[in-house]
């Protein structure tokens, strides 16, 4: 079963730099590179990028002494954090960046872009008439991460 997702839950974005990582300078006399290819990250790679979930009391809701989030909860920026350095291919922010770098890829600061709400909840328990938001639970962003509960904020408290 899982948990119910509260406000101070750990989020993680799949297109987040990994903490910690500092890509080095290419060579002065190295080829350049192929913009088809992946970026080359040390390995083993550390936990991507986290950040906290912000859950406004709008809600009018506790679990475990924290407001209870529901599947929308998904505001860029409000509820969800920026995870540091985005390394998404797909993103228009990476792609500029990496344009202006002469084709050496340059992550660039990550603003998540979250439309849609967490799919897909816990459709049988409601909160504010939308489905509570579960630690199974996940979040698209427009520019192809996955965002992701880590830690629900709360251990005692399981939605089905």
């Amino acid at each position: 079963m899982a948990k119910h997702v509260v406000n101070g839950a750990t989020l993680q974005c799949s297109c987040s730099m990994p903490t910690g990582i500092v890509l080095p300078p290419p060579p002065p006399d190295a080829p350049p590179p192929d913009p088809d290819a992946p970026p080359e990250l040390p390995s083993p790679l550390p936990p991507m990028g986290t950040g906290p979930l912000t859950v406004l009391p709008v809600h009018r809701m506790l679990s475990s002494n924290q407001p209870a989030a529901n599947i929308m909860d998904h505001v860029p920026l409000v509820n969800i954090p920026s995870f540091g350095m985005c390394i998404s291919p797909s993103s228009p922010s990476v792609i500029s960046a990496t344009s202006a770098a002469l084709g050496v890829f340059t992550p660039f600061a990550c603003i998540p872009k979250t439309p849609a709400p967490w799919t897909p909840g816990s459709p049988t328990v409601l909160l504010d008439g939308m489905p509570v938001l579960n630690d199974t639970s996940t979040c698209m962003c427009i520019d192809g991460g996955t965002i992701s509960v880590v830690a629900p904020g709360q251990a005692t408290e399981i939605v089905p």
